[in-house]
């Protein structure tokens, strides 16, 4: 059978499918970059939206999205130069102490970010001023990130296509008695993240894009323009904060964001999974 044509709508489904059977069968994929290529952003989006109608017409509920890749040491781990921006189911998300279970997951890493809650929608063109008025809270999270593709061998069309490497989320709690992004001067925000009482990963709030509130106008921006606007209510994972670290059963982390607050996770052993 002829091979079809690369980013063409044929190989756009095709990519779903492969990224979709790796999902529903717990076995790792190979890449999709034959399909969608590694540098086709709307070829890549598309593969993302496909798979996000299959997921909420199976009940699942969009409540949020992630933004990835905008730390440097991220993208020095990835190989990749560029943001990127999947969406959050209300099933990925646990609170700060839960035990994660394993088998929801194929090859974990986990990384410290902060996440915004919207009491605003932000929808067309906005400016900073307006992202900022839009924020109702900010909360220390850790994101646990994912790979369907086999050995994380991702370019940013894989990447991409697969949610943007999205996985599960943990909340914590604002300890510094103001969600105002100014008064809380989120560049200047420092990170530690140990897993079993060891450092594993740091990093400041100007490790993402600068400032996460950057970020946030970021995702605002590129959500509108591919037809996904933010919605009040919405939860938004900024981006990490560090590189990435692999957990495995039985993992304990541990992060804080000195001036906001802390989080923490247990990983299962897999017999209590």
């Amino acid at each position: 059978m002829t091979a079809p044509t690369i980013g063409s709508r044929e190989a756009i489904r095709h990519a779903a499918e492969r990224i979709d059977h790796a999902t529903r069968t717990a076995t790792p994929c190979l890449p999709v970059r034959d399909l969608i290529g590694s540098t086709d952003v709307d070829a890549a989006y598309a593969v993302q939206s496909l798979l996000r109608d299959g997921a909420t017409a199976s009940g699942r509920r969009v409540v949020g999205h992630k933004i990835g890749l905008t730390a440097p040491a991220v993208q020095r781990q990835l190989g990749v130069d560029r943001p990127d921006f999947g969406v959050l189911y209300e099933d990925m998300s646990y609170g700060s102490g839960d035990t994660i279970p394993l088998d929801r997951l194929l090859q974990p890493k986990i990384e410290a970010e902060v996440a915004f809650e919207l009491g605003a929608d932000l929808d067309g063109s906005v400016d900073l001023d307006t992202v900022r008025a839009a924020v109702r809270r900010v909360l220390p999270a850790l994101e646990i990130v994912d790979s369907r593709i086999a050995g994380w061998d991702i370019t940013f069309g894989d990447t991409v296509a697969d949610n943007a490497s999205s996985g599960l989320y943990v909340l914590g709690e604002n300890t510094a008695g103001t969600h105002d992004p100014v008064v809380l001067d989120l560049p200047a925000l420092s990170m530690s993240l140990t897993k079993d009482g060891g450092q594993a990963s740091e990093g400041t709030g100007a490790d993402c894009l600068g400032d996460p509130l950057a970020a946030l106008h970021w995702l605002a921006v590129e959500a509108h323009r591919h037809g996904d606007p933010l919605r009040a209510g919405q939860i938004v994972l900024s981006g990490a904060l560090g590189p990435m670290v692999p957990v495995g059963p039985g993992a304990t982390v541990d992060a804080e964001i000195r001036g906001l607050g802390s989080v923490s996770c247990t990983f299962s052993r897999g017999e209590d999974a």
